[in-house]
């Protein structure tokens, strides 16, 4: 009997050994597994959609600034992160078949560059966080309802220019003007905004402005040249068709010796006698710190619209020989670049 107890005793003791050995290997393993969970959580490979209205200089630059700061961040291409770029070519259609493609893919973020992409993905999800950027009124444009924090998944960089400096760079270079010719896409907000605005800040001070609109890039030639004869310059804004199409206007402003001045300042490289304008490849790292803050866990839409405040000059004497007048040397003076 008393082995039978002594027996049963440590049958009893085994199960209880055996239950505290299992307990503390089951905890052991639970600690483990929450450990990979969380490493696994903080390596997790993350996925960007990046789509643009079509590839020219300043959207070009955009796309590498926004690349080169999430990898700064340590969101790596390759590594932690995938990257889906699609171009729309200039087609507001194929922007919207790319827009609902990317819906479709349900990435981390979407980024969007220029208006009519921003629009695009913007009409196509309202969960999904959308990073807009080179978009110049995305209030006019109903991307957002304020600048800052929209309470919806929208947010971005947008690439606004104060117009004062504008003029007067007009006026520097141009002195006594009186006609400013705009080539435009009526199709694209941004070109129309600055459109009316243009007249507005123009009229008081007797200067007309001379609209010129092109509806693809193989109008803006012929746009342009419906302004010779009438205008003192051709003023462009970042509208992308006719900064996709600019070698074409240069070509209208050296034969009928009209000058080009932008606010695009990769347009000078390309033809432009003077430009002020935002430094795109910066835009683009703003814009990546968005996307950066958005990916580690904050709402796109408590994230205030990011605006410019420093314009960068660039200017090419050549450029004005070429289109009939010589710059001040007070503007090449204050230039950041004199493009040769």
């Amino acid at each position: 009997m008393l082995y039978r107890n002594r027996f049963a005793k440590a049958l009893l003791w085994g199960g209880v050994c055996t239950t505290i050995l299992t307990g503390c290997n089951q905890s052991g393993q639970d600690t483990t597994a929450n450990d990979a969970a969380a490493g696994d959580a903080a390596t997790a490979m993350k996925t960007v959609a990046i789509t643009a209205i079509v590839d020219h200089p300043a959207l070009d630059e955009v796309r590498k600034g926004v690349i080169d700061e999430l990898a700064e961040a340590g969101f790596k291409e390759g590594e932690n992160l995938t990257i889906n770029y699609q171009s729309a070519q200039g087609n507001t259609a194929t922007a919207g078949q790319i827009a609902k493609q990317f819906v479709a893919d349900n990435p981390d973020v979407i980024v969007a560059i220029a208006t009519p992409s921003a629009q695009s993905v913007a009409a196509s999800t309202s969960s999904i966080p959308l990073v807009f950027s080179a978009v110049t009124d995305p209030v006019e444009a109903k991307l957002v309802p304020k600048l800052d924090g929209s309470g919806t998944n929208v947010t971005g960089a947008s690439d606004a220019l104060p117009y004062e400096p504008q003029i007067e760079l007009m006026r520097q270079i141009i002195p006594g003007l009186k006609d400013v010719g705009y080539v435009y896409s009526p199709g694209e907000v941004n070109s129309t905004i600055i459109l009316k605005t243009l007249k507005e800040k123009l009229a008081p001070l007797g200067i007309k402005v001379h609209e010129a609109p092109a509806q693809r890039s193989t109008d803006i030639a012929m746009a342009a040249r419906s302004l010779a004869g009438k205008v003192d310059m051709i003023y462009t804004s970042t509208d992308n068709n006719v900064v996709s199409a600019y070698e074409s206007l240069y070509q209208v402003a050296r034969e009928s010796k009209i000058p080009l001045i932008a606010s695009d300042t990769s347009s000078v490289a390309r033809g432009a006698v003077a430009a002020l304008g935002v430094n795109y490849y910066d835009l683009g790292r703003e814009t990546g710190k968005i996307v950066v803050r958005i990916l580690k866990g904050e709402k796109a839409g408590e994230i205030a619209v990011y605006t410019p405040q420093v314009l960068d000059l660039y200017v090419s004497p050549k450029n004005a020989e070429a289109e009939g007048i010589s710059l001040p040397q007070a503007v090449i003076d204050k230039a950041k670049e004199v493009v040769e």
